[in-house]
């Protein structure tokens, strides 16, 4: 990250503006989100500290400003996934907490998000969320901390991280037999049904829901 927080957000709208298949400066200077950030001042600050280069009305990314550019985007789409999957933080309030929590996150910190998450492919817009030194090493190194509940075998305890589901009405139900953010629950069993204990409680659940369910295991 830079020591500069304007510079940080126009990185990230120069690199989210490419995505549209948009490098205009006139486009990116009249996008109410950063009038304030992208003035001209920024831009010749950036030019000059060889972040970007400008031709006519283009505006492209140096190999610096690329390099500093991609790590803001996975900062923040990060930031955005654990917002509203673990902290269950509110759309409306979403962007405005992803916007100030990356500049906190130092990279060691955002690989262990990463980690924690399960190396999300995409955040919750579903833009592409860039890949660190974490994800490389998961496949031979790391396991994910977070993982689909049919990972778990007999015997094993979870924590329930998050429930990845779009259907206010399914969560619901699984909120009313206590399937939330927090529980405990451990596999019974994975075959004919796949069933488990919460508490005092035995439930099967449906293949469907296993596999929006996401835990932590507890050793």
């Amino acid at each position: 990250m830079t020591k500069d927080k304007a510079v940080d957000e126009v990185l990230e709208f120069i690199w989210s503006q490419r995505e549209l298949g948009s490098s205009s400066i006139s486009e990116l200077l009249g996008i109410e989100e950063v009038a304030e950030e992208a003035d001209v001042a920024t831009l010749q600050k950036m030019m000059s500290g060889g972040l970007v280069t400008m031709s006519g009305d283009t505006i492209t990314l140096t190999k610096e400003g690329e390099r500093l550019a991609e790590a803001a985007i996975r900062r923040h789409r990060l930031a955005e996934r654990l917002l509203t999957e673990v902290l269950a933080l509110p759309e409306d309030d979403l962007e405005k907490n992803a916007c100030s929590f990356e500049h906190t996150l130092s990279p060691e910190v955002t690989d262990s998000i990463c980690t924690l998450l399960g190396h999300p492919p995409t955040c919750p817009h579903g833009l592409p969320i860039p890949k660190g030194a974490c994800c490389s090493r998961a496949k031979d190194e790391l396991k994910p901390i977070v993982q689909q509940l049919n990972v778990l075998d007999v015997g094993d305890r979870g924590r329930i991280i998050f429930i990845a589901s779009n259907s206010h009405m399914r969560l619901d139900k699984l909120g009313t037999l206590g399937i939330v953010p927090g529980s405990t629950i451990k596999v019974h069993q994975k075959r004919p049904a796949f069933v488990i204990q919460l508490g005092e409680t035995t439930l099967a659940l449906d293949p469907e829901i296993i596999k929006e369910i996401y835990v932590k295991k507890i050793e």
